[in-house]
């Protein structure tokens, strides 16, 4: 999302658009604002949810204030430096550390669902994990597993198992798969307290200087999955999602082949699908909420 002022005016530069964020330079930092935009099954969607980039910032920042003692992360700050005007990237700022980013997606998974479910009732595994057999949807799995992908750019990541991961993360795949085990444990145990099952999640991890940084957004409803501990509790086969499962289902329900052309979603989706990431953020982080709510509503 480029504002109408000329960037160049503050030394800004535009590296590239992602997906959802649009990353710029700005002297030694970089800076990922988030955006309106959805995507699925590997593409950006043609419809956007009113400031669901607002949300999505909003909880990653949270979550890394409140992890920073398990991992450094690369934030440096989410206010725009003074005299750069730019009302436009309000709330959805981060300026970071520019590091490398590892070519792998940290995915934990918690509970049975999702692709894992897929597998477990395909081969009764998931990931290289064997799993015990009779579980249903949505049971927590016995501990949280460590199911790494590939990064791709384009099209779908791919599934790694232990020995190509150790191949390309080298020395510090111990370390990465405790740090994203431990985060994971972490986030989970803060989401309960606050009415969410943290169901599973991915991280980034970049290096800089031989040190590992978190990067990225971290437990957003866009890497996450996401149920209200209540309905859990009443019903884990009959949850409803607060998080981009939410499109997901809904195309694949209209019978959608994943190839262009790309369908519009209907208004409901996309005022059920701010609603559902609003709520998130109103139970992590309710300040935060209350800071952006003019920005929102």
């Amino acid at each position: 999302m480029l504002p109408s002022k000329d960037l160049e005016i503050y030394g800004i530069r535009k590296i590239r658009s992602g997906k959802v964020r649009d990353l710029f330079s700005w002297k030694n930092e970089l800076w990922m604002v988030t955006s309106d935009r959805l995507s699925a099954f590997d593409y950006i969607l043609p419809d956007e949810i009113p400031a669901k980039g607002i949300i999505l910032n909003q909880i990653a920042l949270g979550w890394f204030e409140k992890t920073s003692l398990i991992c450094p992360n690369a934030l440096l700050s989410e206010e725009l430096p003074e005299g750069v005007e730019l009302p436009e990237w309000e709330a959805r700022l981060m300026r970071v550390l520019p590091c490398d980013p590892l070519p792998v997606e940290f995915i934990v998974r918690g509970y049975l669902v999702g692709g894992g479910w897929k597998q477990y009732v395909e081969k009764g595994i998931v990931g290289d994990y064997s799993i015990p057999k009779n579980l249903a949807y949505g049971s927590p799995l016995p501990e949280p597993l460590f199911t790494p992908t590939t990064k791709a750019r384009e099209g779908h990541d791919q599934p790694l198992d232990e020995k190509t991961a150790k191949n390309i993360l080298g020395d510090n795949y111990e370390r990465l798969k405790t740090l994203a085990l431990n985060l994971y444990l972490h986030g989970k145990n803060y989401a309960l307290k606050k009415g969410l099952i943290l169901l599973d999640t991915k991280f980034e991890f970049g290096i800089r200087d031989g040190k590992i940084y978190l990067i990225d957004e971290l437990i957003t409803p866009d890497s996450s999955r996401f149920w209200l501990s209540e309905e859990f509790e009443r019903d884990k086969t009959a949850c409803a999602h607060y998080d981009k499962q939410i499109v997901r289902d809904y195309l694949e329900k209209i019978g959608w082949n994943k190839q262009p052309p790309i369908p519009r979603l209907s208004q409901q989706i996309i005022k059920e699908m701010q609603q559902r990431y609003k709520e998130v953020l109103s139970r992590l982080f309710p300040e935060r909420l209350k800071k952006v709510t003019a920005l929102i509503d």
